[in-house]
């Protein structure tokens, strides 16, 4: 129970707030490769390293993704094992469900 309960209050908002944060950092990225770009007189290589931020901000946010859905993959996977071994809660909870739900929609 304790895993779920950090799951639900620490690692999936985290993960959550990490992909919002990501956001932005692309943007950031996008506005200095357009920036770098225009003004570069070797546009050559203000494109090989508009190539390289944008391929290592991709694959950041894949990680994040990826991180994110086993988060949710194994909360789900605890709370389908908590109401196989004791059907005294169901699957989702009311609270648990609207938190969730919460979470992200935000």
């Amino acid at each position: 129970m304790a895993e779920l309960q950090m799951l639900l209050e620490e690692e999936i908002p985290a993960g959550r707030s990490a992909l919002l944060d990501s956001f932005t950092n692309l943007e950031r990225v996008a506005e200095y490769c357009e920036s770098n770009y225009v003004q570069s007189p070797d546009k050559e290589r203000a494109l090989e390293e508009t190539k390289n931020y944008t391929t290592q901000s991709l694959a950041s946010v894949a990680y994040l993704i990826n991180t994110l859905a086993n988060n949710v993959l194994q909360m789900l996977d605890i709370q389908a094992s908590n109401s196989l071994y004791c059907n005294t809660e169901p699957l989702f909870s009311e609270s648990n469900q609207l938190g969730f739900t919460g979470l992200m929609h935000e």
